[in-house]
């Protein structure tokens, strides 16, 4: 699609949705007036969170050699790779918003793939605050056996995931 094109698309849809967020707010229509709060909420919540994440973001851009993760993350670090990985995941704040550009970061620093796509595996399911919430609710047992069972899953597929796609080719584009 031309990007002039796309943009008349996008915008188009922002109108869209405006326009029925308005007119559920003027007419009482109630599931679209719960759409547009959670709307409201969620846009609020990330431009709370987003300006400061992509300030470390860049940071980490800046500061962090291409050695260090190519020493780290790359195609040599072996299974430690995927230890860096889940290390650095379950210390991720800001959950996926956080994680896709410093997933992207880190690919281009020189990570192997299937780390990267480890990486963003384990953000979902590593954070500690997250797990720390989940094992007062659900209880320690609970959260052991989930990640037990979710961390070599993630690992098995990012590895399988990494090597099909690296065989191929593939690389993450701009």
């Amino acid at each position: 699609m031309k990007p002039r094109r796309k943009l008349i698309v996008n915008l188009a849809l922002i109108a869209g949705f405006a326009v029925f967020a308005g007119v559920s707010l003027m007419a009482d229509f109630k599931p679209g007036r719960q759409i547009g709060a959670t709307f409201t909420s969620t846009l609020w919540e990330m431009m709370k969170l987003l300006p400061c994440a992509f300030v470390l973001i860049a940071l980490f851009d800046v500061w962090v050699k291409r050695e260090m993760v190519i020493r780290h993350f790359g195609h040599g670090s072996g299974i430690r790779g995927y230890l860096w990985a889940i290390l650095l995941a379950g210390t991720t704040i800001g959950g996926l918003y956080v994680a896709f550009p410093l997933a992207y970061s880190l690919h281009k620093k020189g990570a192997k793939l299937g780390v990267t796509f480890a990486y963003i595996g384990f953000s979902g399911i590593c954070r500690i605050p997250m797990t720390l919430f989940e094992a007062s609710f659900m209880g320690a047992k609970f959260t052991a056996v989930r990640l037990a069972v979710s961390i070599p899953l993630i690992t098995i597929a990012a590895v399988l995931m990494g090597r099909y796609l690296t065989k191929r080719g593939y690389d993450i584009t701009e």
